[in-house]
C-alpha cells in the first residue's frame, strides 16, 4: 500500500477540514495510505511542506488541500500562479506524483463550497493514476 502526505492550509480550517474528510474517503476507497497530514497558515506555504514530506524514502506522493479567494487586488492570483508552479516542480524534482486540490485562485465565497468534494478527490484521484 502506497503511503502519501496531505498537505492542508488551515487559512480556511472549516472547508479544509471537510476536504481532508473526502480525500481521506478517496484514499481509502483507493488503497493509499495517508502516513501524515500536515497543517500550514496557507496556500504560500504548501510547497515547502510538500518539499520536506516528499524527502522521505517512504513517502510515495503528496496531496494538497487549499483555497485561494478572490480578494480586491491580483495578490491571489500571483500567489496562485507561483504555489502552482512550485508544486510543478516538486513533482519534477522528486519524481513523484502531487494532488492539487486547491480551490482557487480567484475563488468567490459561493464558489468555494461546491468544489470542496470535487477537489479533494480529485487531489487524491490523480495520485493513485500516477504511482
Amino acid at each position: 500500500m502506497a503511503k502519501i502526505s496531505i498537505i492542508c492550509g488551515s487559512f480556511h480550517k472549516e472547508e479544509i477540514t471537510k476536504m481532508l474528510e473526502y480525500a481521506q474517503q478517496e484514499a481509502e476507497t483507493l488503497g493509499l495510505e495517508i502516513a501524515e497530514v500536515v497543517w500550514v497558515p496557507g496556500s504560500m506555504e504548501i510547497p515547502l511542506a510538500i518539499d520536506r514530506q516528499l524527502r522521505k524514502d517512504e513517502i510515495a506522493a503528496a496531496a494538497c488541500l487549499g483555497i485561494i479567494e478572490k480578494g480586491q487586488t491580483k495578490h491571489g492570483l500571483a500567489m496562485g500562479q507561483a504555489v502552482t508552479k512550485a508544486i510543478v516542480d516538486l513533482q519534477l524534482k522528486h519524481d513523484k506524483p502531487i494532488g492539487l486540490g486547491i480551490i482557487g485562485p480567484g475563488a468567490k465565497p459561493q464558489h468555494i463550497e461546491p468544489r470542496i468534494e470535487p477537489h479533494a478527490r480529485a487531489a487524491i484521484a490523480c495520485i493513485s493514476e500516477m504511482l
